[in-house]
């Protein structure tokens, strides 16, 4: 197993719904032996698996995770757009081959319009952990300079996480005395994105998009739904990625 997918597989055990469902067949698997310990952990992981698919936990998490936006101001005064990528919709059948996944065409999407605004060159970041021929910065840049018309004048394409991308990305463009950029991607993954690459040796202007906002409290918002949960597994997902990264930039320092 590639050290991408072990380092997938992890996480997924370690954020709901996998941590959750480990806990409920740990509940099933001692409810003999230990009746009370195996309630416990079969209650607990229905409450929280009901808890976490709920819209308002959803939103609660992922508004106290994210900052706050950056101004158009702020962001003219970066030398470069560097937009990450967010995964690849593989062989599309309607495309013909390998595209950017709807993560990614959202991030590429605010890029263009930065580009627009501020006239800032772009960088596209990403590799090919799975395996494929077409990394990922080649299909961000087909998309952005075919159908968003922007140029892309560096493209990443050797990374196969943030940390990587980062390390990567400062090591092109440093050469170049660029140092202040204006990094574009989710605005849950910013936290742990701008850690990486201020750590890499760049001054960052975070530049988020995708916030998690809502329309006024309904009681569908206390109803589980698969979308909830999934950006509820986004939010632990950081967390618990962010907290790796410190560990991992900790013990090389």
């Amino acid at each position: 197993m590639h050290s991408w997918q072990l380092t997938n597989a992890l996480a997924a055990l370690l954020i709901p719904p996998g941590l959750l469902i480990v806990l409920m067949a740990g509940g099933l698997a001692l409810r003999g032996r230990y009746p009370r310990l195996g309630f416990l952990l079969l209650v607990g992981g229905l409450a929280g698996l009901y808890v976490c698919s709920t819209p308002i936990t959803a939103h609660f998490l992922l508004r106290h995770w994210e900052g706050a936006p950056t101004t158009t101001e702020a962001i003219s005064t970066a030398q470069v757009i560097i937009v990450l990528g967010g995964g690849k919709y593989p062989q599309a059948p309607e495309y013909g081959g390998d595209t950017v996944a709807g993560s990614t065409l959202v991030r590429l999407r605010y890029a263009a319009h930065l580009h627009r605004l501020t006239g800032h060159p772009i960088m596209v970041s990403g590799g090919s952990p799975e395996g494929s021929a077409i990394t990922e910065a080649l299909v961000m840049r087909r998309v952005l300079e075919r159908e968003f018309g922007t140029p892309v004048r560096w493209a990443e394409d050797g990374s196969a996480n943030t940390l990587e991308s980062a390390l990567l990305s400062y090591r092109a463009l440093s050469v170049e005395g660029i140092r202040t950029i204006c990094l574009v991607t989710h605005a849950w993954h910013m936290p742990r994105a701008q850690l990486a690459f201020e750590r890499a040796g760049f001054r960052v202007i975070p530049a988020a998009t995708a916030y998690a906002t809502r329309y006024p409290l309904t009681v569908l918002d206390f109803l589980p739904n698969a979308l909830a949960l999934r950006d509820s597994a986004w939010f632990f997902h950081e967390v618990i990625g962010t907290l790796w990264y410190r560990v991992r930039l900790l013990a090389s320092a």
